[in-house]
């Protein structure tokens, strides 16, 4: 039997006991000091900006379009005490990756705020490679019990500020199932008990490409989806609507690179 159906066995088999050592435990990690559990990362500029990752630093010019999300997304997030922001595009090549790395890193830079990004974008998982970061004992790692959550987890610093990433492991078969499983309800709850501080920001697949977003949205509290001028049609975005009925949508991004100024604008 293959480690996916051990997973699910696992979880539906209602050994409480297992489920929390798949997960890694219930000792919570925010409560913790942080730094002699989780993984400290110092992140290089350089890799940063040219990944178009710019929100780390006060006062960036592009970095002011992220800071201009962060406090609208935030404003809608906290009116209803909502800590999980799901992150999709309808197809692929619209940036939801970098803008889900620089609203994570928008937020961070904030007092008393924190984020925590989690690349659930089984089939592709770029977090790890935008930000620079080893993908070792990523989410699958997590999810087959290979590492507890508090092992895969990293605190990612750059200058005075830093976030929490869990990234993804690499390519991964049977991702539909993994998102539909009970053992990512159980990785869920986890994330939601050990990071309660923490803004908590998911990097999903594109919407259209496969069923993966369809089957984790109704655990997400809103949704931030990234549309791309040049790779999302309108016929795409309507599609993508008719799944997005019973999730809030906290803002639609509409993503324009050109070839003089590479920047991400257009909120509505």
């Amino acid at each position: 039997m293959d480690s996916i159906k051990q997973a699910v066995e696992l979880a539906r088999s209602g050994d409480s006991l297992a489920q929390q050592e798949l997960i890694g435990g219930s000792t919570p990690i925010a409560g913790r000091h942080e730094s002699t559990i989780v993984r400290d990362v110092r992140l290089d500029a350089d890799h940063l900006e040219a990944n178009r990752i710019v929100a780390f630093a006060t006062g960036s010019e592009t970095g002011r379009y992220y800071d201009m999300l962060r406090t609208q997304v935030l404003q809608e997030m906290d009116k209803k005490n909502w800590q999980f922001l799901a992150v999709t595009s309808p197809t692929a090549g619209c940036g939801k990756t970098v803008t889900a790395c620089n609203l994570a890193m928008s937020i961070a830079r904030l007092p008393e705020r924190s984020a925590l990004v989690v690349d659930l974008d089984l089939r592709k998982p770029m977090v790890a490679n935008y930000l620079g970061l080893p993908r070792t004992g990523g989410v699958i790692s997590v999810l087959d019990g290979q590492v507890p959550i508090s092992s895969a987890v990293i605190k990612a610093g750059v200058g005075p500020n830093s976030l929490f990433v869990l990234p993804g492991s690499g390519p991964t078969s049977g991702s539909s199932e993994w998102m539909a499983s009970q053992t990512m309800t159980a990785l869920l709850q986890a994330i939601k008990r050990e990071f309660r501080s923490n803004t908590v920001i998911f990097d999903l697949p594109p919407m259209l490409l496969g069923d993966d977003v369809i089957s984790i949205l109704p655990r997400m509290d809103a949704v931030l989806l990234v549309a791309g001028v040049g790779s999302s049609s309108l016929s795409d975005i309507k599609e993508c609507q008719k799944h997005l009925e019973r999730v809030p949508v906290v803002r639609v991004v509409v993503n324009k690179v050109s070839e003089k100024i590479d920047t991400y604008y257009g909120y509505y």
